[in-house]
C-alpha cells in the first residue's frame, strides 16, 4: 500500500512554500507572510465558526464546532519553530481537530522569536491556560494540543504546571514535536530529502532565534523534553511523520512516555510530512490521524 495521491500533492505544496520562504535576502516579515500561506493546504472544516479573543493579554482565536461540548476546551499551539506562523496559519487545522474532539479549541497566537526568545512562548501558553481556567474550564476538561514547536509546547506547559504542583490539562496531543534541541537525532540528516518543510539548517536557525541565552545548554531537560522527567504527565498521544527530520524526536518522546509509565500512544505516519495536520480535509491519511486524535481527546476528556 502506497500513500495517497493527495499526500504526494501535499508534500509538493509544502516544498513550494519552503522554496519561496527560503529565497535569499527576504525580510523576516515577508517570510512570515509566506509561511502563513501554509493554511491553504487545509480545507475549511464544515460547521466550525471562529472568534478572536484576548486570552489574558495573549491574542487567540476560538475554533468552535457546531454541537461542541460547552464544558470542554482544547488549548492549541501552532507550528513555526517559534519564529514563524500564527493562529491564522493553524486556524483550519485546529478547527478540524476541534471538530473531531467535539470541543472548542483556543488557538494561541504566542509571541515569536527572535523578538521574543524563550521562554516567552511558554509564558504565553501558561497565560492562555490560566485564562481558560478563569473562564470556568476545569483542568481535567482541557486538552493541550499542537504541532512542531506547538507540539513541544503542548508537553512543556503540563511539565511546567507539574513543577509548580498545579493541576495539568487532562490530555495531550503532540504532533511532530521538536524534543531534542541538540539536533543530534539521525533522522535529521537521513530525512533531509524526504522532509519538504524542515532541514538541519532551518532547525539551527530556529534554535538560534529561540534560545538566545549564550549560557543555555541545549540538552537541558527544560528545553529538550526528550530529557525531561515525564512523571505525572496526563495521557499523551504522539503523532509524527516517518519522513520528518524530527521523526526520531517523536519516536524518542514515545519511548520516554512509556519509560515514565504515562498513559500514551505513538502513531508514526508512513511517509508522513512534518506538521502533516496542515493537510486536514484534503489528505485521507491526515484525516484518519485527526480522527484518532479526536478519539483520544474524547476518551480522556470525557467528551
Amino acid at each position: 500500500m502506497g500513500v495517497s495521491q493527495e499526500a504526494h500533492e501535499f508534500a509538493e505544496f509544502l516544498a513550494s512554500v519552503s522554496a519561496k520562504s527560503s529565497t535569499p535576502g527576504l525580510d523576516l516579515a515577508v517570510i512570515r507572510d509566506i509561511v502563513d500561506s501554509n493554511h491553504k493546504a487545509s480545507t475549511e472544516p464544515e460547521g466550525v465558526t471562529y472568534a478572536e479573543v484576548d486570552a489574558g493579554g495573549v491574542p487567540a482565536l476560538w475554533a468552535i464546532p457546531e454541537g461542541a461540548d460547552p464544558d470542554k476546551a482544547l488549548l492549541h499551539f501552532h507550528f513555526g519553530g517559534s519564529v514563524t506562523a500564527s493562529m491564522h496559519s493553524d486556524r483550519k487545522a485546529a478547527g478540524h481537530i476541534a471538530k473531531a474532539a467535539g470541543a472548542r479549541s483556543l488557538v494561541v497566537d504566542f509571541r515569536l522569536a527572535p523578538e521574543h526568545p524563550y521562554p516567552a512562548q511558554l509564558d504565553d501558553a501558561e497565560t492562555a491556560y490560566r485564562w481558560l481556567l478563569s473562564q470556568g474550564y476545569e483542568p481535567r476538561n482541557i486538552g493541550s494540543t499542537g504541532h512542531s514547536i506547538g507540539g513541544t509546547l503542548a508537553v512543556m506547559l503540563p511539565l511546567r504546571l507539574l513543577a509548580k504542583g498545579e493541576a495539568t490539562p487532562g490530555a495531550i496531543v503532540s504532533v511532530s514535536p521538536w524534543t531534542d534541541l541538540t539536533i543530534q537525532n539521525a533522522s535529521v540528516d537521513e530525512n533531509e530529502d524526504n522532509d519538504k518543510m524542515l532541514s538541519r539548517n532551518t532547525l539551527e536557525l530556529f534554535r538560534g532565534a529561540w534560545l538566545q541565552d549564550p549560557a543555555v545548554d541545549f540538552a537541558d531537560p527544560a528545553i529538550s523534553i526528550a530529557n525531561a522527567d515525564l512523571t505525572g504527565l496526563p495521557p499523551t498521544t504522539v503523532h509524527y511523520g516517518e519522513y520528518e527530520t524530527l521523526a526520531d524526536d517523536g519516536a524518542e518522546l514515545g519511548r520516554r512516555l512509556a519509560d515514565f509509565k504515562v498513559t500514551s500512544e505513538v502513531h508514526p505516519m508512513p511517509e508522513g510530512q512534518h506538521s502533516f495536520v496542515l493537510g486536514a480535509g484534503r489528505v485521507p491519511e491526515v484525516d484518519q490521524a485527526i480522527q484518532q486524535m479526536g478519539q483520544w481527546l474524547r476518551k480522556h476528556l470525557g467528551t
